[in-house]
């Protein structure tokens, strides 16, 4: 492995105080692959000491090189993660729409609230998606109860019932 470049951002000194004060662990661990380098250790026994790849060794020290010690640390905080498929005024739209019943009778489930997103959308829209919608907007499985095939009908069950004791 070829050797990293570390720029000079801060010395050894200052990078061993920054580690050693680092509360965020993800931070902490970035900062120590940092110093070990500094202090003139290889790509590879940094990677052994830390328990990383060396190709990820590398590219804690592009950050490092391009930002100083705030480019480390972990990035997935700032991360709000993909826009909603619909917005307030789709979920509006949704939510007047499992008001009534599907297009094709029975009950609302994830596949029909995907294919009524799709249609809105111009896109496909996974099943799962639909689920999703349907439990944000507070709605569960609407399945009726199984019947057993052999269970009694109801004249047959009226006669099971106890009659009541008059006067006793």
């Amino acid at each position: 492995m070829a050797a990293l470049a570390v720029a000079g951002h801060l010395n050894a000194a200052e990078l061993g105080q920054r580690y050693r004060a680092a509360r965020d662990r993800v931070a902490r661990g970035h900062l120590q692959v940092v110093w070990l380098l500094v202090q003139g250790r290889s790509r590879g026994e940094v990677a052994r000491i830390m328990g990383l790849s060396g190709v990820w060794v590398a590219e804690i020290v592009r950050r490092y090189n391009e930002a100083g010690p705030e480019g480390l640390g972990d990035r997935r905080r700032g991360n709000a993660g993909a826009e909603p498929l619909l917005d307030a005024e789709g979920e509006a739209a949704l939510r007047a729409a499992l008001a009534a019943p599907p297009a094709d009778g029975g009950l609302w489930s994830g596949p029909k609230v995907a294919a009524w997103m799709g249609a809105r959308l111009g896109r496909e829209v996974r099943p799962q998606r639909g689920w999703d919608y349907l439990r944000k907007l507070g709605h569960s499985a609407q399945v009726p109860r199984p019947r057993h095939a052999k269970a009694a009908s109801p004249e047959e069950q009226a006669g099971y019932k106890k009659a009541r004791r008059v006067g006793a």
